[in-house]
């Protein structure tokens, strides 16, 4: 359910600003992007696990969370950052 390192450091070279850079908001809506899609596939074997139900609630609304603050920021942006994550709306 969880991400790799690996993955994860890719996540921060592909998105970040600087070599280190974790807490931009592009960085933790990528990471959260990849541990909602790790959660989804998760619940199509396991339908009765309410409990990881609920964190994956929490995760999706922390990343609406977090492109509302880009998009408030700076629309071209959050346009960016949509498109390169493939998320909608």
């Amino acid at each position: 359910m969880s991400i790799t390192a690996e993955r994860k450091a890719a996540l921060i070279k592909d998105n970040g600003k600087a070599k280190n850079d974790t807490g931009s908001p592009e960085v933790q809506v990528a990471i959260l992007s990849e541990r909602i899609a790790n959660l989804t596939e998760h619940f199509k074997t396991h339908k009765k696990d309410n409990h990881s139900r609920q964190g994956l609630l929490k995760m999706v609304s922390q990343r609406r969370r977090l492109l509302d603050y880009v998009k408030s920021r700076d629309t071209a942006r959050y346009q960016t950052l949509i498109e390169k994550l493939g998320l909608r709306r």
